[in-house]
Order: structure tokens, then sequence, then C-alpha cells
């Protein structure tokens, strides 16, 4: 009977543990979104305001494209941990 509560306390602090990881780890990536949105700085050495040069369609696009060379990357992190976290149920 022993052996039988400690095997179902062994699993449900487990699946704990699991949770604990992936919510820090959820929660690091957002910390890590909200630093990178922050407006760089719009005010010059001397407290002016710094205007900002137009960009040209080829910076945009550049720019663009760099974007979405993000995105894939996250979301290639992403499937690799949620496989990761799959790999250690067991």
């Amino acid at each position: 009977m022993n052996q039988i509560i400690n095997m179902i306390i062994r699993q449900v602090m487990n699946q704990l543990v699991r949770r604990g990881v992936s919510a820090g780890i959820d929660q690091a990536g957002k910390i890590g979104k909200r630093r990178q949105q922050q407006p760089q700085g719009e005010i010059d050495d001397y407290g002016n305001p710094v205007q900002q040069p137009q960009m040209t369609r080829e910076e945009r696009q550049a720019r663009r494209q760099a974007r979405q060379q993000r995105r894939l990357d996250t979301g290639n992190a992403k499937q690799s941990m949620k496989a990761v976290r799959r790999m250690s149920k067991f």
C-alpha cells in the first residue's frame, strides 16, 4: 500500500515540477519580448528631439524580412521546447 501511495505522490510531484518549469520558461519569454519592444531613445544627449530619417523601400523590406526570420526562429524554439516537454513526461 505504501508503495502505491509513493508512486502516486511521485507522479503528481513530477507533473507539478514540469508545469512550474513550463510557466517559468513562458514568463522569461514574455519578459524578453517586452524589453525588445521598448522605444529607442528619441531624445539626444542634450535633450533635443531627434528626427527619424525616412526609410527607403529596401530598408523596409530588409527590416520586414528580419522580423519574419525572427518569428520563424521563435516558432522553431517553441516547437523544440514542446518536444522536450513531451519527451520529459516519460
